[in-house]
C-alpha cells in the first residue's frame, strides 16, 4: 500500500521534472541561435553529486540528453563537487566528454542549497557556427571541423573568464550569437539552480539524496518489469545508410535476457575518412532511445531507467569513432540507430514497433558571401556573408493502428523551424515548403509524408549548401508487408543531381530543391479503410494513379 511519503516523494519527482522543463525553457527564451530558439536542439537536466541524472526536460533530443548522461562525470573527474563554488559555470565541446560534435556546447553549473552543493544542472545545445570548415561532412579530422573546447571553467563564481570568451569570439564566422548562446546556457541552469532552491525550502529538504533513491528505485523496478514482460531471446537486424565514400551497412544482435537487453554492433562498417563517424557516447544515446521508446516508455528517463540496456559497439567501426576522427554530422548514422534496433525488437514484440522513417534530420547548413563567392566583379554580385541551418524532416514510419507523422522530426524530436525565422536571420528565401505527394510508404497504415523544399539566396544571387542528407539512396522501409517510402533527392530546381553529402555551390539565377523521404508504410496496402485513401486523394496527397497501383482504388469509381 502506498504510503503518505511516498506520495509527497511522487509530487516531488514531478516537481523536479517541472524544474528542469522551466530550465529548457529560460534557454530557449534566451538564446541567440535560431537553432536553440526556433528548432529546440538542447537538453536539460538535473544530476546528483556521483554525477547520474535524476530529471530530464521533456523538451529536448534524446542524442543530447543522453549523452549528457555520461559527460557529467568527465566534468566531475576534472573539478570535483567539492571543489565547485556558487557562481561557476564549466563548459566543453569535446565530442568525447559532451554529445557528440563541436557544434555542441555543454555547459555544468552546481546547486546550491543553505551554502551546501546539493546538485548538478546540466544542458547542451547546438550552435550555428564554431569556425573550422562549419557544420559538414567534409572534415578529414575533428581538428577541421572547429574550435575544441577541454573542460574549463567559463564563469568563475559569477565572473566571466574573458580569456575564454576572447578565444571563443576570435574562432567564429559568428562571435555575438556564440558568445550569447553561452550567456545563454549558463542563465538556463542558474534559473535551474534557483528553482531548485525554492522546491528543496518548501518541502523542508537539506537535500536530494533522499529523493534520489525514490526515482532510482522506482524507475529500475519500473523497468526491470517491462523487461520481464518480453520475451527472451537474441534477434538481429540490419540497416544501409547512404554513407559518404561508400555505403554504410549498420548491424545489431539484441539480446534479452535477465541481465537486461544488449545489443552488440559487430558486422558494421568501418570507419569514414568523413565527418559521419559517431563517437560511442552519442551510439549508445540513440540506441537507448530506440530501445526505451518501445520497451518503457512510461518510465521517466534517468540514470537508473537506462540501466538495463548494455552495449557493445566494436572498435574500428563507424558507431565507435575515436579521436581525432571527423565526426561533424554524426547525427546522419547515428539518427538511425532507433530504427535499426527496432528492427530486432519487431520480431520480439511486433505491436509495438513503428516502420523505418526519414529519421536522420535534413538540417541543410547554408553560407553565402565572400567566403562562397569571392568578390564581386563588373555585374556580378555577391549576397552578404551569413551562415544559417533550418531544421526540417521527411516522414515518420507507420505505427500498428496510426499513420506515421508528416515532416516530423523522430527521433530527434526537434521541431521543424519556421521559414519567416530563417529569412528573418539570413538573406535567404523558401519559395516552396509543402508536403510531398506519394512520398509516404504504402500500407494498412501509411507513412509520414516527406517535404519539398526550395531554395534561393535573395535575389536569386549565389550561395552554398553543406549537405548533410541520407535516406537518398536507402528508402525508409515499410513492416509487415508495408510498401518503402520515397528515397530522398536533393537538386538544382534546374535539374542537375547534386551530391546528398558535401559542400556544393548553387549557382546565380538557381535553386536548392530538397525532396525530403517519406516513412515507410506498415501491412497490407489492400488492407487500409477506402475512405482513408479517398481522404489521402481528396487532399492531393496521394494521386489517382498511386491510389490504383497501390491501393487498387480507383477514385473515379468511387465518386
Amino acid at each position: 500500500m502506498t504510503g503518505f511519503a511516498d506520495i509527497q516523494r511522487q509530487v516531488m519527482w514531478n516537481r523536479l521534472i517541472a524544474v528542469v522543463e522551466e530550465q529548457a525553457q529560460t534557454m530557449i527564451r534566451t538564446a541567440f541561435s535560431t537553432t536553440v530558439r526556433e528548432a529546440g536542439d538542447l537538453s536539460a537536466g538535473i544530476f546528483d553529486l556521483d554525477g547520474r541524472m535524476l530529471a530530464q526536460a521533456v523538451t529536448g533530443t534524446p542524442g543530447h540528453v543522453n549523452s549528457m548522461m555520461e559527460s557529467v562525470g568527465h566534468f566531475l573527474r576534472k573539478f570535483p563537487a567539492a571543489t565547485m563554488q556558487p557562481g561557476d559555470h564549466y563548459i566543453t565541446n569535446d565530442p568525447w566528454l559532451g554529445t557528440g560534435h563541436l557544434h555542441d556546447l555543454t555547459v555544468v553549473t552546481p546547486a546550491f542549497h543553505r551554502g551546501r552543493i546539493v546538485g548538478l544542472f546540466a544542458n547542451t545545445a547546438h550552435v550555428i557556427d564554431v569556425g573550422g570548415l562549419g557544420f559538414g561532412p567534409e572534415g578529414r579530422s575533428v581538428f577541421e571541423e572547429g574550435l575544441y573546447i577541454p573542460i574549463v571553467k567559463c564563469f568563475d563564481r559569477g565572473v566571466a573568464n574573458e580569456t575564454f570568451f576572447d578565444i571563443l569570439r576570435a574562432a567564429s564566422r559568428l562571435p555575438v550569437e556564440l558568445e550569447g548562446d553561452v550567456y545563454s546556457l549558463c542563465a538556463c541552469n542558474d534559473d535551474g539552480a534557483r528553482r531548485l532552491a525554492r522546491m528543496l525550502e518548501e518541502f523542508a529538504l537539506d537535500g536530494l539524496a533522499p529523493l534520489a533513491d525514490f526515482i532510482f528505485a522506482n524507475s529500475l523496478r519500473a523497468t526491470d518489469a517491462a523487461i520481464a514482460a518480453l520475451p527472451r531471446g537474441t534477434w538481429r537486424a540490419a540497416l544501409h545508410s547512404d554513407g559518404y565514400e561508400s555505403p554504410v551497412a549498420l548491424h545489431a544482435a539484441l539480446t534479452v535476457d535477465e541481465a537486461g537487453i544488449a545489443v552488440d554492433f559487430a558486422g558494421t562498417s568501418g570507419l569514414s575518412s568523413r565527418g559521419i563517424n559517431v563517437p560511442p557516447a552519442y551510439t549508445r544515446a540513440y540506441a537507448a532511445f530506440g530501445i526505451k521508446v518501445v520497451v518503457a516508455p512510461d518510465v521517466p528517463n534517468n540514470w537508473a531507467s537506462l540501466r538495463r540496456f548494455h552495449f557493445t559497439i566494436p572498435e574500428g567501426c563507424i558507431l565507435n569513432a575515436p579521436r581525432p576522427y571527423p565526426v561533424a554530422v554524426r547525427h546522419v548514422i547515428g539518427q538511425l540507430l532507433p530504427d535499426l534496433v527496432m528492427g530486432c525488437l519487431h520480431q520480439a514484440v511486433p505491436d509495438r514497433v513503428a516502420a523505418e522513417g526519414s529519421s536522420a534530420l535534413w538540417n541543410p547548413p547554408l553560407r553565402g558571401g565572400g567566403a562562397v563567392s569571392g568578390q564581386a566583379g563588373g555585374n556580378r554580385r555577391v549576397p552578404p556573408d551569413f551562415e544559417i541551418i533550418t531544421f526540417n524532416s521527411g516522414g515518420t514510419g507507420a505505427r500498428r493502428r496510426l499513420d506515421g507523422l508528416d515532416g516530423t522530426a523522430f527521433p530527434s524530436g526537434v521541431r521543424t523551424m519556421p521559414v519567416e525565422a530563417t529569412e528573418n536571420a539570413a538573406p535567404v528565401v523558401f519559395w516552396r515548403k509543402e508536403l510531398r505527394p506519394d512520398s509516404a510508404g504504402a500500407g494498412r497504415t501509411r507513412g509520414g509524408f516527406g517535404q519539398i523544399m526550395e531554395i534561393a539566396a535573395k535575389d536569386d544571387l549565389e550561395f552554398a549548401v553543406n549537405a548533410v542528407f541520407d535516406r537518398v539512396a536507402n528508402a525508409p522501409r515499410g513492416r509487415d508487408g508495408g510498401g518503402d517510402g520515397a528515397a530522398g533527392a536533393v537538386a538544382l530546381k534546374s535539374g542537375t543531381t547534386l551530391r546528398a553529402k558535401g559542400f556544393q555551390i548553387i549557382p546565380e539565377g538557381d535553386r536548392l530543391m530538397l525532396l525530403l523521404p517519406g516513412g515507410g508504410g506498415m501491412g497490407k496496402a489492400a488492407e487500409r479503410d477506402r475512405a482513408l485513401v479517398a481522404r489521402d486523394v481528396r487532399d492531393g496527397l496521394v494521386s489517382p494513379q498511386a491510389a490504383r497501383e497501390l491501393y487498387h482504388f480507383d477514385p473515379e469509381q468511387s465518386q
